[in-house]
């Protein structure tokens, strides 16, 4: 079965590369990564207190996103599969995707929508737009207060937030669907697809004796 791309990680193909090539040299490099991973039997989990506050405060993230909004979404447990990619989004709502982002602190909290927009974010909720045949998607970064672990050394004043007005705590970056992105992410999946396999092929080459 060929590989499938997760769309949180989609990114990781999606630059150009140089003339006819189709994957820029980043993205031949994350390739090789995900090859030597499945060659040796192993998978490399990236872990920062970043990404442990996003996973930590989740819950509360969606609390707060329902309470601005007054809306009812809860925490989608479904995984989607195409022929090429794998996703689980965090919300799916009847016209769009909801993608939760809970911000390390005040400082990188964004307070306006153009601050907001990055291609690493734009990429994975296209997958989940293609995945659920959703018209919209919005990423919401969500302001909430970090545990105390995790702030470390760090003023406890850009992380502590239930005072501040939770209007004031919400940002959203809105996208909208486009098929043309959705047939770039095919073409990127197959050539890496290509590419996996031929560095699945060295690597027994040159290891075989």
């Amino acid at each position: 079965m060929s590989i499938l791309f997760r769309a949180s990680a989609l990114s990781s193909i999606m630059t150009d590369g140089k003339g006819k090539d189709e994957l820029s040299v980043g993205a031949k490099t994350y390739v090789s990564k995900l090859a030597k991973e499945f060659v040796y039997g192993y998978d490399e989990k990236v872990t920062s207190k970043y990404m442990d506050k996003g996973i930590q405060m989740e819950d509360e993230s969606i609390d707060l996103y329902n309470a601005v909004h007054l809306s009812s979404h809860a925490k989608n447990a479904e995984r989607k599969n195409n022929l090429w990619i794998t996703g689980e989004a965090d919300i799916v709502a009847d016209d769009k995707i909801i993608d939760i982002k809970s911000s390390w602190s005040l400082t990188t909290f964004p307070v306006l929508a153009d601050q907001g927009e990055d291609k690493g974010y734009e990429w994975q909720l296209r997958a989940y737009m293609w995945l659920w045949d959703k018209p919209r998607a919005d990423i919401a970064y969500c302001l909430v207060t970090t545990p105390d672990d995790l702030i470390g050394w760090e003023n406890k004043a850009l992380h502590q937030v239930d005072h501040i007005n939770r209007e004031l705590r919400v940002t959203i970056v809105p996208y909208v669907r486009d098929p043309a992105l959705e047939e770039k992410i095919r073409v990127k999946v197959e050539a890496a697809r290509v590419y996996y396999d031929h560095v699945i092929q060295e690597i027994s080459k040159q290891h075989t004796y």
